[in-house]
């Protein structure tokens, strides 16, 4: 009965390019009318095919960890690009569509990310090992999209060129006080300090990235100007000169939206400017992808920019510019894979093969979902005055002379 059901739900569902299925018993079918992209899967028992059935999204992700969906790791980014430009135009089971419907209806419920909720979820993501991230991510460890000025751009470039583009957004002076809400192994603040001369405070709710991120500070002699506490920032005290936050907005929570701008606006000083880089939908709402959600990033949500801006709408914040990064974020994550795969040997030092197979699934639906989806970063410019930043964009591509900036700058 699954094997029928499963045969006329692909039937539905691939209405561009062509799916080989290798089915368990050794036949063979394909789907689709062969116009575009191609690829081929084998099932490799009944109960899978029963899961894929039930719970597509879940037991796609988990058949492949487990072995049970076999695909070629050089094959498996055409796999899974082919399912998510079909599921944007092919047709899904209505019980699909219902209850997926259903998961975004309660993500106000399913998100509530208190401080010590979110310190577990991070902590899932983040404390599993630095040397796991350090094989991958450019040398700085921005584990956030990069900035291809051009795409002929090496990551360290684009990365570079990213912290570039956001501190310039920032509009940042020497000597004055910077919080980086989310800073990671500290990249951004020891950018900040040492090429902008600013004081900067970053906070973060992994002990990983505290301990790299303050090593990192002495190694650079920059621990006088940069301090990092574990710290959930909804506990910050003080008011600070700029705000910048890369990447941890998708850690809040739909719940939270409105509380992070309105604690954002409250530490701002009110001649500040802030910089809140967020990968966004620009699409209706809906759910977190329920594989991500169990075994990447529990308890986030990536927002569209209608919630977005409704939570700044009540924040009492002027939005002084908006930019949607597109184009971007694929390219990163192929990095990413890329140097990953190169890493392999390495990596099965550290973790089985299952944890392998989870982050090539991890990296390439990630890049699958910003090639073929409405997915892509958002730059929120924010200030208490309209007049705290140039009313032109002139000033992010010229230096301080006025002279235009390469791209790679």
């Amino acid at each position: 009965m699954w094997n029928a059901v499963m045969d006329q739900m692909l039937r539905r569902l691939i209405v561009t390019g062509r799916l080989g299925v290798t089915w368990p018993d050794g036949s063979h079918r394909s789907y689709g009318p062969g116009d575009g992209p191609q690829a081929n899967v084998t099932l490799k028992d009944d109960g899978i095919i029963r899961e894929l059935a039930l719970r597509p999204v879940l037991a796609l992700g988990e058949g492949y960890m487990d072995g049970r969906i076999e695909v070629p790791p050089q094959e498996l980014y055409d796999f899974v690009a082919l399912l998510v430009r079909n599921q944007a135009q092919g047709r899904m089971p209505a019980w699909f569509n219902i209850a997926h419907a259903l998961r975004g209806w309660l993500r106000g419920v399913a998100q509530r990310n208190n401080p010590l909720r979110s310190a577990r979820n991070v902590q899932h993501h983040y404390d599993i090992s630095d040397d796991l991230y350090r094989l991958f991510l450019d040398a700085d460890m921005q584990y956030s999209c990069a900035y291809f000025a051009d795409p002929k751009m090496s990551l360290e470039d684009a990365q570079r060129a990213k912290k570039a583009h956001i501190a310039r957004k920032l509009h940042i002076e020497r000597g004055m006080r910077v919080l980086d809400i989310g800073c990671g192994w500290g990249g951004m603040a020891l950018t900040l300090a040492r090429d902008f001369g600013a004081r900067v405070t970053g906070v973060t709710l992994s002990e990983n990235q505290l301990a790299t991120a303050q090593k990192r500070a002495e190694a650079a002699g920059l621990a006088d100007r940069v301090e990092f506490r574990l710290l959930d920032y909804r506990k910050i005290g003080e008011r600070f000169d700029r705000i910048v936050s890369v990447g941890m907005l998708e850690h809040v929570g739909y719940p939270h939206l409105r509380e992070y701008f309105s604690k954002v606006n409250d530490l701002l000083e009110d001649d500040g400017i802030s910089l809140i880089h967020t990968i966004g939908h620009v699409s209706p709402p809906g759910a977190t992808s329920s594989w991500i959600d169990k075994y990447i990033f529990p308890g986030g949500y990536i927002p569209n920019l209608s919630e977005v801006s409704a939570a700044v709408e009540r924040s009492g914040l002027w939005c002084t510019d908006v930019e949607i990064l597109r184009g971007h974020y694929g390219p990163t994550l192929n990095h990413w894979r890329q140097r990953f795969e190169a890493a392999l040997p390495k990596v099965r030092e550290m973790y089985d093969e299952r944890f392998v197979r989870m982050w090539r699934f991890y990296l390439v639906a990630c890049e699958a979902t910003f090639e073929e989806t409405r997915q892509g970063v958002f730059h929120l410019q924010l200030a208490h005055k309209q007049y705290a930043v140039p009313t032109t964009r002139d000033y992010l591509y010229q230096d301080r002379h006025g002279h235009m900036l390469h791209a790679a700058q």
